[in-house]
């Protein structure tokens, strides 16, 4: 997947205003998928996120959080967590499928299909500059952030 530019898409977003993969383009970002609002490694993950922000901020990188949970949800995950960017909802699961993301997961010894803990650095020109999957989550927003200074 890396250096595969992305197709346009669009998403809802927390902050009200939909967000497109187009209208990014001329600044990195950050698409973290994780699988579940309110859970704890995704709590740990959007707070890791969270406490680098302003770090990312000043490279020109925006960051965004990416699950199958609803606005609503996303919006108290938000607010509980006090999360200074926006968490986009792709309930269908279509951008999810996209970047690859969905997994068969074993869920308390059942088969469910879940989004696989992925994160994607999307370059200025809008191709995927960078891609973990499989992520385990401590230390992983730092490790993002340091590669996103490789990028200015």
């Amino acid at each position: 997947m890396k250096d595969q530019a992305i197709a346009d898409f669009e998403l809802p977003s927390t902050g009200g205003k939909p967000f497109r993969a187009n209208d990014q383009l001329g600044q990195p970002y950050v698409l973290y998928f994780y699988p579940k609002d309110h859970t704890p490694g995704c709590s740990t993950e959007g707070q890791d996120f969270r406490d680098l922000h302003a770090l990312f901020q000043a490279l020109g990188c925006a960051v965004y959080g990416v699950s199958r949970d609803g606005l609503k949800s996303h919006a108290s995950f938000k607010a509980k967590l006090g999360l200074p960017f926006e968490l986009l909802s792709d309930a269908d699961a279509a951008v999810c499928e996209r970047f690859g993301v969905m997994k068969q997961k074993n869920l308390y010894g059942k088969q469910v299909r879940g989004i696989e803990r992925s994160t994607f650095v999307i370059g200025r020109d809008g191709r995927v500059a960078q891609a973990w999957r499989g992520v385990k989550v401590p230390g992983h927003a730092q490790e993002v952030l340091e590669f996103v200074r490789t990028l200015t």
